[in-house]
């Protein structure tokens, strides 16, 4: 386990692992694309461990903007659900600062108007959408900071990181974001 926040009653943990492989987590989040499919980094790790019926039960949702977030039931993944959300392309949807948070927003109030307890996300948009790691970092961790007084049921969000590199770049946001 890498650093730990509180932030209004929300405990912010951040980790180096596997999103697909979060069994006291209740609800994992998807950083899909539009038309909700399987693909590649965190999309396809989660089809893959999840099953061919997260696919199944994901086509009725599609497509989704960037920012927004459907939910669904996470099939054969240790977690009980599945947030999808699309972040943006960084460079080409625009704003994009403002299209990120949102993606972390919705996805936090989605998890808390369903009454689950615990959200883990990936760096949405920092792979294959060409985020910049620190600035995506920032956005995601003050986003949550500023989200976590207005989450009624969730109380533990944990960003479940690839690498180490950017195990550091969220760790030095939470600090950037909380000194």
């Amino acid at each position: 386990m890498g650093a730990e926040h509180d932030a209004a009653g929300v405990r912010i943990e951040l980790t180096r692992g596997d999103i697909a492989a979060q069994p006291d987590i209740d609800a994992v989040v998807n950083a899909a694309n539009a038309q909700l499919l399987p693909g590649g980094g965190v999309a396809g790790a989660l089809h893959r461990a999840a099953g061919p019926e997260l696919a199944a039960a994901c086509r009725p949702h599609a497509p989704i903007r960037p920012g927004e977030c459907v939910i669904t039931e996470g099939f054969a993944l240790p977690s009980q659900y599945v947030i999808h959300c699309l972040g943006p392309v960084y460079g080409i949807d625009e704003p994009a600062a403002g299209l990120l948070a949102d993606c972390y927003r919705n996805a936090l109030l989605l998890a808390d108007r369903q009454g689950l307890a615990s959200i883990a996300f990936p760096a949405v948009s920092a792979g294959s959408f060409g985020y910049p790691a620190r600035e995506a970092a920032d956005v995601a961790l003050a986003t949550v900071i500023t989200t976590a007084p207005r989450l009624a049921s969730v109380r533990r969000v944990r960003f479940v990181l690839f690498g180490e590199e950017s195990l550091l770049v969220h760790e030095q946001a939470l600090a950037a974001a909380t000194g």
